[in-house]
């Protein structure tokens, strides 16, 4: 199968389906295969510590749980997301943050995925395997025994292998790791990465990834937390396009053989 490569807008959107829009745009001129956003239900989701907190937004001062609230789109919003990407022939589905995005989010897509926050959710990860026929799970900020207990419960079809530091210093990618979860597990194994730029995320390619995730967003400088660990459209397209390349300068034939391209050279070079 080819790399299937996510473009994930998560809350880059800042609830504003506009700017929404241009980014899922972004994604399709670049060639990406899906675009992902994040559902969760903000009465639950925010704890009850962070709720009442003041945050500082560019909509003015609001408690954290109004400002979460703000940013979330509901269903007319998501209709019109569901609308748009059928129309620019590109698919789309959310990361689920509880139970109540998970019944929400399988009325539109078979497909999706477990934050690395979330893994040790038992509850979610059991209800998510039996709303969705595609399970991703992401192994950020988890311990090799929390990552082996999702696994059993849950039986996901694709395990990511990520750092959840935003943007992740490269020194602590461990992309070996992804070789381990390959052997470990014999799963499909995907990377999320986070990173500034994107040539550690090409080097996941020849370790066999066969899901790859990165944050877009239209412009790095916008307000939001994700934003600057994210890909730009001039970046997005760099990405899309070298994954294609690798794979098919990877080929698949690990056998050496005399290429048709070759024999000119051969017939000069050796008569």
């Amino acid at each position: 199968m080819k790399v299937q490569i996510i473009g994930e807008i998560g809350i880059n959107h800042n609830g504003d389906l506009d700017i929404c829009k241009k980014i899922i745009d972004s994604a399709v001129l670049a060639g990406c295969d899906y675009v992902k956003f994040q559902k969760r239900n903000p009465d639950i989701c925010v704890p009850e510590a962070q709720k009442n907190k003041i945050k500082q937004t560019p909509w003015g001062e609001m408690t954290y749980l109004d400002y979460k609230k703000k940013i979330e789109f509901d269903k007319n919003q998501f209709d019109e997301i569901d609308r748009y990407c059928k129309e620019k022939n590109i698919g789309w589905f959310a990361s689920v943050w509880d139970n109540d995005s998970v019944e929400f989010m399988s009325k539109y897509n078979t497909i999706t995925k477990i934050p690395s926050a979330l893994i040790t959710n038992s509850s979610l990860i059991t209800n998510a395997r039996k709303k969705f026929d595609l399970l991703i799970i992401s192994t950020g900020m988890s311990t090799e025994k929390e990552i082996e207990n999702c696994v059993s419960i849950c039986n996901p079809d694709v395990i990511m292998h990520t750092n959840s530091t935003y943007p992740s210093p490269i020194e602590q990618l461990n992309l070996e790791y992804i070789t381990h979860l390959k052997n470990k597990f014999n799963k499909v194994i995907g990377y999320s990465g986070h990173e500034y730029g994107l040539v550690t995320t090409f080097a996941t390619i020849p370790l066999g990834v066969k899901w790859v995730e990165r944050h877009i967003t239209i412009d790095r400088t916008m307000w939001g937390s994700d934003q600057v660990a994210s890909v730009e459209p001039s970046g997005l397209i760099k990405l899309v396009k070298g994954i294609r390349d690798i794979e098919k300068a990877l080929g698949g034939n690990k056998n050496r053989e005399l290429l048709p391209s070759e024999a000119e050279k051969l017939n000069s070079l050796r008569g």
